[in-house]
C-alpha cells in the first residue's frame, strides 16, 4: 500500500511471549514506508491463535495500492473479512470452536490517518504530554462500564476482564469500528495488545513514552515494564511517531463509525 503522505514516519514494533504463556499468539505489523501498522492478539485459549494473528498480519502486509485513505482502509476492511471466513472454514476444518484474534490496525495517508479494530487491542494517541485512548474495547466490561454498573478500577480487575465481544473468526458477520484523525507534528502512536494495557497503568505508559523520543527505545521500554509488572499474558507493542514536513495541525476525529 502506497499514499503520498506529508509526514515523516518512523516506527518500531516488539512482541514478546511473557512470563507464563507457552507460546506467542501475537503479531505486528510495521511499515512506515507504506503507512500501515498492526497488532493482532491470538484468541487465548482457542485453538491455534498464532495462525489467525499471523494470517491477518500477512493479509494487511500484501494490500494493493490505493489512492486515497477511504480507498486503502475499504481494501484493509476487505481483506481482514476475507481472513474471518478463513478462520472460520479453518475451525470447522479442525472440528474446533473457533479460531480467531483481535486486530488494531492504522493506516496513514496525507494529514490523516484511520484505525480499523475488533477486540481489546487499543490504539492510544501520546500529544503534548498528554496520553489519549482512541479506540474503545470491545469487551464484556467495557459493555458493564458504559451502562455505569462497574468502574474503571473496578474493570481492571473483573473477573470478565478477558472476555471480548468482537473477534475476527469469531462470527461470520465481522463488525469492524473506524476512527479517523486529522494528524499532528510529533504525534506519537500506540497500538498494544492487553498483554500492555492489562499491565501497564496509563500513567506509566504516558511516562515511558515521554522518556524515550525514539520509537525502538520506547517500545522496547514499554515491554520491559509489562514483563516487570508480572507479563501474565503476550505482549506487543507499536510505537510509531510523526514529524510534520510541511507545518503543524490540530487533531480532529473525524465521523467514527462502527
Amino acid at each position: 500500500m502506497t499514499c503520498v503522505s506529508q509526514f515523516r514516519w518512523t516506527s518500531a514494533a516488539c512482541t514478546d511471549v511473557g512470563r507464563v504463556r507457552e507460546r506467542n499468539e501475537d503479531a505486528c505489523l510495521d511499515m512506515p514506508d507504506q503507512g500501515i501498522w498492526a497488532v493482532a492478539d491470538g484468541m487465548g485459549g482457542h485453538a491455534v491463535g498464532d495462525f489467525a494473528s499471523r494470517a491477518i498480519v500477512q493479509a494487511l502486509a500484501t494490500l494493493p495500492d490505493g489512492s486515497n485513505l477511504d480507498e486503502n482502509v475499504e481494501n484493509a476492511r476487505l481483506a481482514i473479512q476475507t481472513v474471518n471466513q478463513l478462520l472460520i472454514e479453518e475451525a470447522l476444518r479442525m472440528k474446533v470452536r473457533v479460531i480467531g484474534s483481535t486486530i488494531v490496525m492504522l493506516m496513514a495517508c496525507e494529514r490523516q490517518c484511520s484505525c480499523l479494530w475488533a477486540g481489546d487491542s487499543r490504539l492510544y494517541l501520546f500529544r503534548d504530554g498528554h496520553l489519549k485512548q482512541l479506540s474503545r474495547d470491545h469487551s464484556q466490561v467495557e459493555r458493564l462500564k458504559a451502562r455505569g454498573l462497574i468502574t474503571a478500577e473496578e474493570a481492571r480487575h473483573h473477573p470478565a476482564h478477558n472476555t471480548i465481544t468482537r473477534a475476527v473468526g469469531a462470527a461470520s458477520t465481522l463488525d469492524l469500528e473506524r476512527l479517523t484523525v486529522e494528524i499532528g507534528d510529533g504525534d506519537v502512536f500506540l497500538l498494544c495488545s492487553d498483554g500492555l494495557s492489562n499491565e501497564v497503568e496509563d500513567d506509566k505508559i504516558a511516562a515511558l513514552l515521554s522518556a524515550h523520543a525514539d520509537p525502538a527505545a520506547a517500545a522496547d521500554a514499554l515491554l520491559r515494564q509489562a514483563l516487570h509488572n508480572g507479563g501474565r499474558d503476550n505482549v506487543s507493542v507499536v510505537v510509531i511517531r510523526a514529524e510534520d514536513l510541511g507545518g503543524g495541525s490540530d487533531m480532529t476525529l473525524l465521523n467514527p463509525e462502527v
